[in-house]
């Protein structure tokens, strides 16, 4: 059962470590601030994740998990309202995100109005 164990933590631990490198690798070769997050938030709610999923099974029904515990509850909820406050504050900031072909949408424009008015014209 020990062994078992070791392997669940190690796998944990390399896979959480994995995702961490390939996120710090999207900081750093995503192209705008928007994407970014993306990386930072695979890095923080993943792969940080899976490393205190294995620490857990290191340490057994023990204080340290209930510790270990704490630490991703704490994580679960500030990762993903850090990552809106800096969205928002980068749309407040003037940035505006990029799509697949390069160009920069216009935010006052309503991406489904046009759709309302072609399924309106059509009935």
């Amino acid at each position: 059962m020990d062994a078992v164990l070791n392997i669940l933590s190690w796998a944990s631990i390399l896979a959480g470590s994995a995702l961490c490198i390939i996120g710090a690798i999207g900081l750093i070769r995503l192209p705008d601030v928007f994407c970014r997050m993306h990386g930072a938030g695979i890095i923080d709610t993943l792969g940080i994740g899976l490393i205190i999923l294995g620490l857990a099974f290191q340490a057994g029904f023990t204080l340290v998990l209930a510790k270990l515990g704490m630490i991703v509850i704490f994580i679960l909820f500030t990762s993903p309202t850090a990552t809106h406050a800096l969205s928002r504050a980068a749309l407040h900031g003037g940035i505006k995100p990029e799509t697949s072909d390069g160009s920069v949408p216009d935010p006052t424009i309503d991406p489904t109005a046009e759709k309302k008015e072609a399924v309106s014209s059509k009935t």
